[in-house]
């Protein structure tokens, strides 16, 4: 049994309860690492939502926002928000956060090291299954 599943099994007495499907389902949706990403290039790993908006291309107000909920249920980001006229709030990395970015760099490095080959082997399938 590896760990995956020993993960899974010990809380299989809730039923539909696997926490490493369930997070890398969360970290893994469309949004969620490109936000942890805009966060951690960012000065003090911290942004403010419009500037989240700009550095995260191509997602919507709302989706920035579901997102952030989530992220920071997880206790991956923190919401500050300062009492200033207009208000501002400021999303960070918590040591949640920061400590996941270390297995991230390895995955980005994975990815970069191997997109040559992907990009490749993507071609080569595609020629082969053409319909034309």
């Amino acid at each position: 049994m590896n760990a995956f599943s020993e993960a899974c099994e010990s809380h299989s007495n809730e039923p539909g309860s696997c926490p490493t499907q369930e997070l890398l389902s969360r970290l893994g949706d469309k949004w969620s690492m490109l936000v942890i990403l805009a966060l951690a290039r960012a000065d003090h790993n911290r942004l403010r939502f419009s500037e989240l908006i700009r550095n995260v291309s191509g997602i919507s107000q709302r989706m920035l926002t579901s997102t952030l909920r989530y992220l920071e249920r997880d206790g991956i980001i923190s919401r500050q928000q300062f009492a200033e006229i207009p208000p501002r709030v400021e999303y960070s990395l918590t040591q949640r956060g920061a400590d996941l970015l270390t297995p991230v760099k390895a995955l980005l490095d994975w990815v970069e090291a191997n997109w040559p080959g992907i990009k490749t082997t993507r071609a080569n399938y595609d020629r082969a299954n053409s319909t034309d």
